[in-house]
């Protein structure tokens, strides 16, 4: 049993709205439930009950009520809500407090700013009135290329209100990269920034924007933000509308939500596989108006007048998450800018100034804010602070530990896992349970999660294989392009037929409490940012010299995330210091400065199956110490002499430390 670091008081468990929640449910529905444990089991054996409660108990608005919650438990293929119709936007509307702060931002370009909900509306009013103005109409595709400012915020939820479909990607993020994913959709509309800041250096970014209007031809508008220009000059982008031109062409409208069916498209967000194109994920206005409701108001304990906020950037889920906010009436603070500059204080000075009651960033900003040795608690007026939240990789007991000792001591401290596809965790925080250090709390509701062995039987207490053995609401509509859904039922449903298989390795102990060790797939997650390894290849394989690489991500519970890249070179080539900086100068620029390798080595051959696979889940398996003959079967290796080289390199690594 891991060290119990919190355990809420009599007050905490008072006020918890999961604790209005159950007394709500022992009214309205003659349950009693006496601990989580009972809801959980109820929420997930019955799990239509479980949805219908939600929606009535939030008050979910919509102009015609649905037929059934859900159409079967079949996966892929459940469908929610089918009937309903309703608006996302309205929904963050309908909780508008006058001139209370709906938005709070601080970058490295701008001093910490509040953004009232009346100012708020003003804005998605004007957007949307525009974007209508301009012929974008329910189902049209708009993509950002934006950092986590305001007008991301404002266009998102314009787009929302008409029923266009939003999809976004952070300006640091390689021109390919995005091109991969925007390109996908045939996008109406692109907003984009003319540049950003990040550790005090300037980014210019309008080339990069012609280039994406270049490989976009079924472009009809492009709207420019000026951020690192305030001036917002029209000339530097030709045929560009200007933001404030936008908004100013839409003021005197009235803002109108359209009504739409529950699985009509809200957003596509994007998480790679090995293979192929990023995949495109779509996700519904239904399913994610009641997910978030349940996760932020339930589980993170999100109420109006609290203060949310998360360290994202708009290419991440958790950007989507903390707009999500909104929807309970919260605030939703927003950064962009480097979380260590000036200095590994930066965010906690934000925390403080700007009132943070639930504070969010990965358990790499803790890790390195633990080496730089950074005092929050001391140097920081926190009285607001209510709840710390970690999610990106697993938080370590030590991690947990310094949280309460130099953060603060009568923190929730919630740690939290899930993906991109559901964008939402899976696993995370309850107020009514205490906290164990390097365990999270608990499965969260409406989610059956279970550890599977390889036959697909559940786990008590041993790492399996996280699955999902009920449907959920946020689960993707499709992917795009997808007709057949071949590519998404390979990507969650190919090892257990039916059942959602996510890729992490986890235990689930007798109690309940789970533990993240990483993942048990070949996807790269950096810093919570997942990518597929076709990514990287393209970018390393460009250049001449490469015939071939391999990457791997060994991120694990207890280890600070290591991803060292394996190239093949042509004969006579030398990884030489040049060619170094070069595949990282290519990996750089063409996917994003996150994902450059902390190691590159060259190797004679890279390891592939007989069908030329690179085999590159157990060569992570030698990496991170499983015997050879336990990580794959040689008789299935092409190129079996390959193998050798990891082993003894995985040798090497056991016995030496690394940076």
């Amino acid at each position: 049993m891991h060290d119990v670091l919190w355990d809420p008081a009599p007050e905490v468990r008072e006020r918890a709205n999961l604790t209005r929640y159950l007394r709500w449910l022992e009214r309205n529905r003659g349950l009693h439930l006496a601990t989580y444990d009972e809801l959980w089991e109820w929420s997930t054996e019955r799990v239509e009950e479980f949805w219908a409660s939600i929606w009535e108990y939030f008050e979910i608005r919509a102009s015609a009520p649905y037929r059934r919650v859900l159409s079967s438990h079949a996966m892929p293929g459940a469908r929610w809500f089918e009937g309903a119709r309703l608006n996302f936007a309205e929904h963050v509307f309908r909780n508008a407090s006058g001139e209370h702060p709906a938005l709070l931002f601080q970058s490295e370009l701008h001093p910490l700013m509040e953004i009232s909900w009346s100012a708020l509306r003003d804005d998605v009013t004007a957007a949307s009135g525009a974007l209508r103005a301009l012929g974008v109409t329910p189902g049209d595709r708009v993509v950002a290329y934006l950092p986590n400012v305001p007008q991301a915020v404002v266009a998102f939820l314009a787009c929302a209100a008409i029923g266009a479909i939003w999809s976004s990607c952070s300006p640091d993020f390689g021109t390919p990269s995005v091109i991969d994913r925007f390109r996908q959709l045939e996008p109406a509309v692109l907003i984009a920034v003319d540049g950003y800041q990040y550790n005090g250096r300037r980014y210019d970014r309008v080339d990069e924007v012609r280039a994406l209007q270049a490989a976009l031809p079924s472009l009809r508008h492009t709207v420019l933000v000026p951020y690192l220009d305030e001036q917002g000059d029209p000339a530097r982008l030709a045929g560009a509308i200007t933001w404030n031109d936008l908004l100013a062409r839409g003021r005197g409208a009235a803002l109108a939500f359209e009504q739409l069916d529950a699985d009509h498209p809200l957003w596509v967000v994007y998480s790679s596989g090995t293979t192929g194109l990023p995949k495109a994920i779509v996700h519904g206005h239904g399913g994610i108006v009641a997910e978030h409701l349940k996760f932020l108001a339930l589980h993170a304990d999100l109420s109006p007048g609290d203060r949310f906020f998360w360290f994202t950037t708009t290419g991440w889920i958790m950007w989507n998450i903390l707009v999500g906010g909104l929807l309970t009436g919260a605030a939703s603070v927003l950064y962009d800018g480097n979380p260590a500059y000036p200095d590994h204080g930066v965010l906690w000075r934000l925390a403080e100034d700007a009132g943070i009651t639930v504070f969010g960033a990965s358990p790499a900003f803790v890790g390195a804010c633990m080496k730089a040795g950074v005092e929050p608690g001391r140097d920081h007026d926190l009285r607001a602070l209510r709840s710390v939240s970690t999610t990106g990789s697993p938080l370590t007991a030590e991690q947990f530990a310094w949280i309460y000792r130099h953060v603060k001591g009568d923190l929730f401290l919630a740690s939290v896992a899930g993906g991109t596809e559901v964008a939402t965790p899976f696993v995370g925080g309850c107020t009514l349970l205490p906290v164990r250090a390097g365990e999270i709390q608990c499965r969260l509701l409406g989610v059956r999660a279970e550890a599977l062995d390889e036959h697909g039987r559940p786990l008590a207490g041993e790492v399996g294989e996280l699955a999902i053995l009920e449907p959920m609401p946020s689960m993707p509509l499709y992917f795009w392009n997808d007709a057949d859904g071949a590519r998404y039922r390979e990507s969650y449903f190919n090892v257990y037929p039916g059942i959602w298989r996510h890729g992490d390795w986890v235990s689930i102990s007798p109690s309940g409490g789970v533990v993240i060790y990483g993942r048990s797939d070949a996807t790269i997650n950096r810093r919570g940012v997942r990518l597929g390894t076709i990514e990287i290849y393209r970018a390393v394989e460009a250049i001449d010299e490469v015939l071939e690489s391999l990457v791997v991500d060994l991120e694990f519970l207890g280890r600070d995330s290591f991803m060292p890249l394996f190239v093949c070179l042509r004969p006579g080539a030398a990884l030489d210091e040049a060619l170094k900086e070069r595949i990282r100068a290519a990996i750089r620029e063409r996917v994003s400065p996150r994902f450059i390798p902390d190691e590159i080595h060259q190797v004679p051959d890279v390891p592939k199956n007989l069908t030329g696979k690179r085999l590159e889940v157990p060569v992570k398996r030698i990496l991170l110490g499983m015997p050879p003959e336990r990580s794959l079967s040689i008789d299935a290796v092409a190129n079996p002499q390959s193998i050798a080289w990891f082993v003894d390199f995985a040798r090497a690594q056991s016995t030496a430390e690394r940076p």
